[in-house]
């Protein structure tokens, strides 16, 4: 099998900066057909507005992916470039600390919307899309993969990421879920979760507490951050056929800091 996406067509998601822009980069960069996709139309604009202007593998839709209109649109755009859908990457994510004994706190709802339903709905709908296009065309066997992006904190506690942690946790079932439903119309559905990568928001964390490095860093069996690109070529192995039997897998990006104990206090 090959991990080859040359060819293919990809949407990813949350594509006007850090990990998203790195994920469509490295996918364009390996010969794939690339919507950009993001809210942020200026900063689409600036990352590769010039480069959607010559006719070839790279184009942008901006838009609020909250909104199912949106959605149709995007999925609209997208046919109308490349007249397919191969591959969709749920990269457009959010990360906010949150109170969890108040009840006016509406961090968990908010990022239920984003993480989760925002996902949710365009995988059903790309889904869809990629099923009526098989039956038009008469493609049988594995016809697309769906690929979201979940963290570590779905496993390990931090009461200040009560909603972050709720929200990546409901990725990691419904990726499942998913997975299950669409395996017999060909589509795989898969997740990574990831430790630290140095995103946008990681980026800023570490501007604002130098010392945040170190913290993570001891917590890190490898002693290093990772870098974006190498969240991205996991990504490409899930959009390949070289990962052509795996469904509803979350894999683990963490340089090992699953492996330690969260509990900073003796287990005695």
């Amino acid at each position: 099998m090959s991990l080859s996406i040359a060819g293919k067509t990809a949407i990813v998601t949350g594509a006007a900066n850090g990990i998203g822009l790195a994920i469509a980069r490295h996918f364009l960069d390996k010969g794939a057909n690339v919507m950009f996709a993001d809210m942020d139309e200026a900063r689409l604009e600036t990352e590769i507005g010039q480069a959607c202007k010559v006719e070839g593998e790279v184009r942008m839709f901006a838009g609020d992916l909250r909104e199912k209109l949106t959605m149709v649109n995007l999925l609209s755009a997208t046919y109308d470039a490349f007249d397919r859908i191969d591959i969709l990457v749920n990269a457009s994510r959010q990360m906010m600390v949150s109170d969890p004994l108040s009840a006016e706190d509406d961090a968990v709802e908010s990022l239920l919307e984003q993480n989760l339903m925002t996902s949710l709905r365009l995988s059903q709908l790309t889904a869809k899309r990629m099923i009526a296009k098989a039956e038009k065309t008469g493609a049988e066997g594995a016809i697309g993969s769906i690929i979201n992006l979940s963290s570590l904190a779905a496993t390990r506690t931090q009461s200040a990421l009560l909603g972050y942690s709720i929200s990546c946790a409901a990725v990691d079932q419904m990726t499942r879920s998913l997975a299950v439903a669409l395996a017999p119309r060909g589509i795989r559905v898969n997740a990574v979760a990831f430790g630290s990568v140095m995103s946008a928001s990681l980026q800023a964390a570490l501007r604002d507490n130098p010392d945040y490095r170190e913290a993570i860093l001891a917590e890190t069996p490898l002693g290093r951050i990772a870098s974006p690109a190498e969240l991205a070529e996991t990504v490409q192995f899930l959009a390949s056929d070289a990962s052509g039997f795996m469904t509803g897998q979350v894999l683990t990006l963490d340089g090992g800091r699953g492996l330690l104990d969260p509990v900073a206090a003796p287990a005695h």
